[in-house]
């Protein structure tokens, strides 16, 4: 066999394989009818998509924050277990509250809120940094199951946030809240009772 053939009978394999590869290549979408990820994840896409759903999914959650706080101060276990959704370290809650907002520090406001113990602290966050996984976890509908790895599981915990400041925050002079009156319906992680952290999934100044 002269050179000559050896090299065609090789482009001729090469091309075979080639068209072989290209009929058994697929397109997968990026969520399943199961509703798991099953190709690239795309954080702008999935915040949003997701964050209206997790919007209303809290909003319909939302304990008054009055109610809240007597029920855990009664009993943390039973209180989780009607309010809250289970999460890691501590339950998550969906809350709702208006008071007035004190001063903070680093986006971070304090929130008097009329018939609160007068040991729990409310504290909402503004931003510009959003931290925490509050607006994923407290739906309970989004589990880790639903994601390839912890990668894009914390990601999608981050794209709701982000989601959330352009959504929500972006029409808020947060930068000048002190003494106004805020509506808040949003979620927080309960570590300590007499300290809440909350995330807004909806935010109006009054």
């Amino acid at each position: 066999m002269t050179p000559r053939m050896r090299q065609v009978i090789t482009g001729a394999v090469i091309i075979v394989l080639l068209i072989v590869m290209a009929l058994s290549t697929r397109v997968v979408s990026t969520v399943s009818a199961a509703g798991q990820q099953t190709g690239a994840f795309s954080a702008d896409s999935y915040g949003k998509t997701e964050f209206p759903k997790v919007q209303a999914a809290i909003e319909k959650k939302a304990t008054d924050a009055r109610t809240l706080a007597a029920a855990i101060a009664a009993d943390r276990t039973a209180a989780a277990k009607k309010y809250g959704v289970p999460a890691g370290t501590g339950p998550e809650f969906s809350v709702k509250f208006t008071g007035v907002v004190g001063a903070g520090s680093l986006g971070v406001y304090p929130v008097t809120v009329a018939g609160m113990p007068a040991s729990v602290l409310i504290r909402i966050q503004t931003g510009p940094a959003i931290n925490g996984t509050d607006l994923r976890d407290a739906p309970g509908t989004i589990q880790y199951g639903q994601f390839v790895n912890q990668i894009d599981y914390q990601n999608a915990a981050s794209a709701l946030n982000k989601q959330m400041k352009a959504s929500v925050l972006a029409s808020v002079d947060t930068a000048n809240l002190v003494g106004k009156t805020v509506t808040v319906i949003g979620a927080f992680q309960l570590i300590n009772p007499n300290g809440w952290l909350v995330t807004p999934a909806k935010l109006s100044v009054q």
